[in-house]
């Protein structure tokens, strides 16, 4: 059994128990979310699309730690103009476990 959804903006695919890396949240280490914008589920045979979400269903996920990502470096350059800058960015992230996928 599988379901797809939608969690800030972006789609991820969910298993049980499966670790997935998603954007920040404020949440502490251990907490229990809900997440109910679920846009596909599948079990075997029988698939369910919402339109835009599958009515009942839910995924319910723990908190598992924080993390940064690489550094990803930004040159900026102009050519003939003595002007270079030198940026670096890092992405925070979230790894959360799923518990259980419900469709009612």
């Amino acid at each position: 059994m599988y379901a797809l959804f939608e969690y800030k903006g972006k789609q991820y695919k969910a298993e049980k128990d499966a670790l997935i890396q998603v954007d920040k949240i404020d949440a502490e280490k251990g907490a229990k979310i809900d997440i109910d914008s679920v846009l596909l589920v599948s079990d075997g045979d029988k698939v369910s699309v919402g339109a835009p979400y599958v009515k009942g269903a839910k995924i319910e996920v723990e908190v598992e730690e924080d993390f940064r990502d690489k550094k990803v470096l930004v040159f900026k350059y102009k050519s003939k103009k003595d002007y270079h800058r030198l940026i670096g960015h890092r992405q925070e992230y979230t790894n959360v476990r799923v518990k259980n996928i419900v469709v009612a």
